[in-house]
């Protein structure tokens, strides 16, 4: 009789003991799959990503486009530097247009 109330008591005890040992054992696991999410990018992310640079490309293009165009404008009217300028700009536009995407 006193080995059966020792049981009934030891129970919740014991739940205790199989919750902690469900989480070291899956533990490993999780941490493998979360690794693996952090080292590999979505398909989604890459788009993102690859949107994010075109726009910097772009706005960088424009920039320079913007820049040059007001240099020349400048150089039109008499300013040799600004025409010095006009042309580095101008080679900056080519070798930006010539990177890879």
């Amino acid at each position: 009789m006193r080995a059966m109330i020792l049981v009934l008591l030891a129970a919740p005890l014991l739940g205790g003991c199989v919750s902690t040992a469900k989480t070291i054992v899956t533990a490993p696991f999780k941490a493998v799959g979360q690794v693996a999410d952090w080292s590999t990018t979505s398909q989604d992310e890459a788009d993102r990503n690859r949107g994010r640079e075109l726009r910097k490309r772009e706005e960088r293009l424009g920039s320079l486009t913007r820049q040059r165009d007001k240099a020349a404008e400048k150089c039109r009217d008499g300013k040799e530097d600004q025409c010095q300028r006009a042309e580095v700009l101008d080679h900056e536009i080519e070798a930006e247009m010539a990177a890879p995407n």
